[in-house]
């Protein structure tokens, strides 16, 4: 060997002198996607990988939820393609009906117009000029991420090739009698004026009021709803319940209404609440829907689809919640008011777009019928088909299928893939599949509602690649391997992904894996709100640190279905991580790193270069283990603490005497030092794509690492032996630099010392090593220790330090501090000892209390361990 660095390390750009991710995030996306770096082909014989993205809301904005989603794919997908897979990741966006027409709608009244004033052809004109113009700005910010998806393969849930599925789809479960048009109480929204799918309600504690109405001697309701007493028609109880059996068969007074209802005995009324007795208002409340029809009970409808009551009388014309008051203070004047309890907290749903309160509402629309297709979905997980990760998660995805409603499919909206039936003469209905034309003539039209942005969310997996044909890229990447997606949407997308995968393409599942991680909230463990003020923008973070400090933050955290917290302080020691990094290439730079070629023997290599080889092996093991297991948290630490710990603080300190000294041994450990490096930076690609692809080619030469192979362990290089050693090494450095750190020694002070038993713990050849990494000089002449650490059993070191610290006054210190530290200590144990203070005080009280506890006890054993090493 020689000192000359090779050919391509010779030809390697420079780097600067500190990483500046502006610098080069742009330029080397854009080197991907110019190359075809995340081109897929069906045909080139590669094993297949495969991951469709969650389809974003072609009117959203990326957040931190999708930053994490995104960041797990991108990891995924990225080793995968280093492993030699055909590895597609396929990208779009969802045209999400309600959003997108409420943002054209809100434009259109800035100009004083409405939908109605243009026309439906013309709006979704109107709409469709909108999406093009300013739709979809997350693809871009999907870039500044660094997400690897095949931008050539991009769909939209209402282009061409989509629409046709949703039509050919929906027409075959019309046949098989799985769709049906049916009166059922569904989510209103009065202000949206449609239907809405669960997801699109959001619920929140609400105060309300809750008041308990007389309607005979016998007969006491309570209810949050006053208004919807004009829609009663039964009252329940439980059919076991022996305070009322005596009442069931019979009827009552409706107070205000002049009608008499009915007293029934149902199973679904809870004894036990209020005064066991529930009004039923079947049009208007799902669960008295369902009771009414056990029990034949007519529905009325008494408010319009914009919540004002419709019901005859004197509460008619009034909004629904001017109607309550009303109804309360007619029935006060009746005497018919037992209690009122105000404030009442309880659960109120809200239109996820427009924040109005949502009415539930009996209502004429289609709906799926979820039941086989539900057991099927259910199936599949059972028996094993698809594996749910983490598998406790699959207890919360069975409570799903297992219980599931039949879905409504119906929205009352103009953007939308708009419903293929038309209605005729004399009561026929035609539904009307992808190449047929449609009936024509007087008296025939089309249904007015377009479909849950759901249904066609829920063709994902296989319309993007081409169903109903059968494409080579159907063939390949079907099923596709893994679906990566929060646990908060595993019933309203993943579920309906497994009804419709298994329904169109003869069982086989839409995807072999689901990997749900969970929300992202702050540092305090706090759901991110902006009523809370703590929103973060991750476009932010990508601007101020970059975007792999920003991914690396969110991975680190991503542990299989928890929720993932995270703080500025975490992305700043992200940032520092790739400086960190990018500092360690400088320096194999500078110093003539070498990554290619073979590696010396193990009996050319010293201890040292012997060790971070084993070090590695055993790191790539492992990294491959946790990706395995989507554990991005430990594929994180595992590469975190060997390129921080092991490779730049120890590694690198290490090895610079040897390199410095020259020689055969200098080109071994560079031929070493490249070779760690290469690795490393392969190692962590996936997840910090940026500032490796930089740092890897400047090291190797080549042009991008995405061409390089995932590193692979190899057995010959552990070696136990080394590592030992080196553990010893870094025992007898770490405990003197501690006691150094302790006592207050400056840095760069030089201290002598005298170092016993390096040979029979088998690092005595290390001792100039040891020295030059503690700042130890020689024991000289007029030694004298004043300092003694044990070390291990083996090793102790003496240290004179008379000259840098004056050692009575140290220990009077210590023994100050130790009294004060005492003190603390048995203050928060008297508190915690005592049983009233911690049943009264407010939790948080007393986890503050247990943290002083701990802080305490850690802080005496500090200042007893350096009283002791001090020789009186």
């Amino acid at each position: 060997m020689t000192e000359t660095p090779s050919a391509a390390q010779a030809n390697a750009p420079t780097l600067s002198a500190q990483y500046q991710p502006g610098e080069v995030e742009q330029r080397r996306y854009e080197r991907w996607v110019s190359g075809g770096a995340f081109r897929a082909s069906a045909g080139s014989g590669k094993p297949a990988f495969s991951i469709v993205i969650p389809p974003p809301n072609v009117t959203g904005v990326l957040h931190m939820g999708h930053a994490l989603d995104h960041t797990i794919q991108d990891g995924l997908v990225r080793r995968k393609r280093m492993q030699g897979f055909e590895a597609l990741w396929l990208p779009g966006m969802d045209h999400a009906g309600i959003a997108t027409q409420n943002v054209v709608e809100r434009q259109l009244a800035a100009q004083g117009l409405s939908r109605h004033d243009l026309g439906r052809d013309a709006f979704v004109e109107r709409v469709w000029q909108w999406k093009a113009e300013s739709g979809g700005k997350i693809l871009g910010q999907m870039r500044r991420l660094g997400d690897s998806v095949d931008w050539d393969r991009e769909r939209f849930t209402m282009d061409e090739g989509l629409s046709r599925a949703v039509q050919t789809i929906f027409k075959r479960l019309y046949d098989d009698g799985l769709i049906y048009r049916a009166e059922r109480i569904i989510n209103w929204c009065p202000r949206c004026l449609t239907a809405l799918s669960d997801i699109e309600v959001e619920h929140t504690e609400d105060e309300g009021e809750l008041i308990s109405i007389r309607y005979s001697d016998e007969v006491v309701v309570a209810t949050t709803r006053a208004e919807t007493m004009l829609g009663d028609t039964a009252v329940a109880v439980h059919p076991d319940d022996d305070r009322y059996r005596h009442l069931v068969g019979t009827e009552v007074d409706l107070p205000l209404t002049g009608r008499r209802i009915p007293i029934i005995a149902d199973a679904h009324v809870d004894p036990s609440f209020g005064t066991g007795m529930v009004k039923v208002t079947p049009a208007h409340d799902p669960n008295d829907f369902e009771i009414g029809q056990r029990h034949d009970l007519p529905a009325l409808t008494i408010m319009d689809e914009r919540g004002v009551i419709t019901a005859h009388g004197p509460f008619e014309g009034l909004d629904r919640f001017e109607a309550r008051p009303a109804v309360v203070a007619a029935l006060r004047e009746q005497g018919r008011i037992v209690a009122e309890k105000r404030p009442y907290l309880h659960s109120v749903g809200h239109c996820s777009r427009c924040g109005t309160t949502v009415e539930p509402r009996l209502s004429l629309q289609w709906f799926v019928n979820t039941g086989p297709l539900a057991r099927a979905a259910g199936d599949a997980v059972r028996d094993g088909r698809v594996r749910i990760e983490p598998a406790e998660l699959a207890k919360r995805y069975f409570g799903w299928v297992d219980n599931m409603h039949d879905w409504c499919i119906s929205r009352q909206l103009w953007w939308g893939h708009r419903i293929p039936v038309w209605y005729g003469p004399d009561g026929v209905v035609v539904c009307v599949g992808p190449g047929e034309e449609p009936p024509a003539g007087p008296g025939w039209r089309q249904d007015d509602d377009v479909l849950d942005t759901w249904f066609s969310s829920a063709l994902w997996p296989f319309s993007t690649l081409g169903w109903p044909d059968e494409t080579p890229e159907l063939a390949t990447f079907y099923p596709t391997s893994v679906l990566v997606t929060g646990y908060d949407i595993l019933f309203f997308w993943v579920a309906r992904m497994m009804m419709f995968g298994l329904y169109a393409m003869d069982g086989r599942p839409p995807f072999e894996v689901v990997a749900l991680h969970g929300m992202v909230r702050d540092e305090h463990g706090k759901k991110m709100s902006k009523s809370f003020g703590n929103v973060v923008d991750p476009l932010d973070w990508i601007d101020r640190f970059g975007a792999d400090a920003t991914r690396f933050t969110l991975a680190r955290g991503a542990n299989p279905g928890a929720d993932v917290p995270v703080s500025e302080d975490w992305v700043q020691g992200a940032r520092n991580f790739c400086n960190k990094l990018w500092n360690a290439t400088r320096f194999a730079l500078m110093n003539g790193a070498d990554p290619a070629g073979p590696l010396p023997e193990a009996g050319e290599l010293g201890p040292v270069d012997r060790w971070i080889l084993s070090r590695l092996q055993r790191v790539v093991a492992e990294v491959d283990e946790q990706f395995e297991a989507y554990e991005f948290a430990k594929v994180c630490d595992v590469l975190y603490h060997f390129a921080w710990d092991d490779v730049c603080d120890w590694y690198v300190e290490l090895v610079k005497p040897v390199l410095a000294a020259g020689g055969p041994a200098a080109d071994a450990t560079r031929r070493v030092l490249g070779h760690v490096l290469d690795h490393l930076l392969r190692l962590l690609h996936p997840i910090m794509p940026f500032v490796t692809d930089e740092l890897w080619a400047a090291l190797t030469g080549a042009e991008t690492v995405l061409g390089a192979a995932w590193p692979a362990a190899d057995p010959a290089r552990a070696d136990a032996a080394a590592e030992d050693e080196v553990a010893a090494l870094q025992r007898v450095v770490t405990e003197v630099r501690r006691f150094r750190s302790d006592q207050g020694l400056r840095p760069t002070q030089r201290v002598a010392a005298r170092m016993d038993g390096l040979d029979r713990a088998g690092i005595a050849g290390h001792e100039p090593l040891i020295r030059s990494l503690a700042r130890l000089d020689a024991a000289g002449d007029g030694f004298e220790a004043s300092a003694t650490l044990a070390v291990t059993s083996d090793v102790s070191v003496a240290l004179d330090t008379r000259g840098s610290i004056d050692v009575a006054a140290e220990r009077a210190r210590l023994t100050k501090d130790r009294a004060a530290a005492e003190k603390e200590l048995a203050q928060a144990r008297a508190k915690l000892d005592n049983p009233a203070f911690v049943a009264k005080a407010p939790e948080q009280v007393v986890n503050k209390i247990k943290d002083r506890l701990s802080a305490a006890e850690a802080e005496l054993a500090r200042i007893t361990a350096s009283l002791e090493v001090l020789n009186p």
